[in-house]
């Protein structure tokens, strides 16, 4: 075949799969979950990077990562390889980790430290600023270096998280930062280190890896070591919570008060979310026995016993922030049935390993559940991938987070592509599921 027609061809072909999934997500019935192809096709699976990941701010990693300038660590977004850098008096600068030369790789290692950033291929020399300062005589009398910068990519920070946006324009996000500082703040994140750190490749499409976060209906029968400290519900309005469930809570705000610790729930539309919940009554912190994982607390915490308050960004980070430790989480697509989970555990920055903290002992009750639902979330894709599968009903009681995940999801990608948004996606609530 002619490359011209061949290149004609996958244009077209993109046109129908994007006109597709756009009629797809109009029309669907939102309490049930999505058709096949969201799950499985490639094609779908691209338009998601473009609309989603490309489009949307990504929780990249924690600011304690890269405490001094040199600092630098890397990320991928689909095809694009980023290096997030701590600059001159502390600013966290992005950019697209390719050389302006003939595009290779700068920073190969997924963390480090540099006096600048030098690509190993023929040794241009970028300030970390991402300014050209070095590209050798071999250029010519006529080249223009101030041309030839790194390309930066949207960086913001809130409460110590980094967040990256690839959009030329990214959306409006101040708001979620300004209360995430306030929540963060007692926890100090500046002054944290990660303890643990684990990556897992879950065979499945990143929605799934979502989805199964966003409800607790399959903890009570897979989760048996996080519900030895976790509470399923995470608000007092959910009709399942009982008396005994509000008075414990009510205990609990009281203490939180008492020491000015952020506790009120808060909701931005549906992709941010963050809410303090108490632990299991005698427990305090998401370890096996449910004792402090960490002697050394957070910040300027003094009481262990915060329960968790629990931190959701969409499109792909979950949060849990205990007195002692707080846990992070990031998923990223790798492919049409393929993700990568990432979990960080952070203490104190003087927390010494085996004395304030057994490493084994902060991850276990993590590494089961993470595991856990790897194998849930795997399994549900093969399932998916039959010609049976067909889009179930979603309980509006146990599945609510979810169905405010999917019509998040269906909403950015229908807006992002142009395309008109049905009403029934421009809710602002979390619990309104009944229009």
């Amino acid at each position: 075949m002619n490359p011209d027609m061949k290149l004609l061809d996958n244009v077209c072909d993109q046109t129908s799969s994007r006109e597709e999934m756009a009629e797809q997500l109009q029309t669907r019935d939102r309490f049930l979950s999505l058709p096949q192809p969201f799950y499985n096709s490639p094609a779908f699976f691209k338009h998601d990077m473009e609309e989603v990941f490309y489009k949307e701010w990504i929780m990249a990693g924690v600011v304690s990562e890269i405490p001094k300038k040199g600092n630098y660590f890397t990320i991928q977004i689909g095809d694009n390889p980023i290096m997030i850098v701590r600059g001159a008096e502390g600013k966290v600068e992005a950019f697209y980790n390719v050389c302006r030369h003939r595009g290779s790789r700068i920073c190969t290692q997924h963390r480090g430290k540099t006096a600048k950033l030098v690509c190993p291929y023929h040794k241009w020399t970028y300030e970390l600023d991402g300014k050209l300062l070095y590209a050798g005589s071999e250029m010519g009398d006529g080249f223009d270096m101030a041309k030839f910068a790194l390309k930066k990519v949207h960086v913001r920070t809130g409460g110590g998280f980094i967040f990256i946006c690839l959009a030329d324009e990214p959306p409006a996000f101040d708001a979620f930062l300004a209360t995430l500082d306030e929540y963060l703040e007692p926890y100090d994140m500046e002054n944290t280190k990660v303890a643990v750190e684990t990556h897992i490749v879950e065979k499945c499409n990143w929605k799934l890896v979502i989805e199964n976060n966003r409800e607790c209906y399959h903890c009570d029968g897979s989760h048996p070591e996080l519900l030895r400290t976790l509470l399923e519900w995470d608000d007092t309005n959910d009709p399942r919570a009982d008396q005994a469930f509000k008075d414990h809570v009510a205990r609990k705000e009281a203490e939180w008060e008492d020491e000015k610790i952020p506790y009120h729930h808060v909701s931005a539309g549906l992709r941010n979310r963050i809410v303090r919940m108490p632990l299991a009554e005698g427990t305090v912190s998401m370890t096996m026995d449910g004792k402090s994982g960490s002697t050394k607390l957070m910040g300027r915490i003094k009481n262990p016993d915060l329960g968790s308050m629990r931190i959701l960004h969409l499109p792909n980070s979950w949060n849990h922030c205990m007195g002692d430790h707080l846990i992070t989480f990031r998923v990223l697509p790798l492919g049409p049935q393929e993700t990568l989970v990432t979990t960080k555990w952070l203490v104190h920055k003087d927390a010494i390993e085996g004395v304030d903290y057994d490493p084994e002992n902060l991850r276990k009750v993590w590494d089961a559940t993470n595991d856990q639902d790897r194998v849930l979330a795997e399994e549900n894709q093969q399932g998916i991938n039959s010609r049976a599968y067909e889009p179930g009903p979603y309980s509006k009681t146990y599945e609510f987070g979810v169905i405010n995940f999917v019509d998040w999801y269906c909403e950015r990608v229908l807006d992002n592509m142009g395309k008109e948004v049905p009403e029934k996606y421009r809710r602002l609530s979390n619990v309104d599921l009944e229009s």
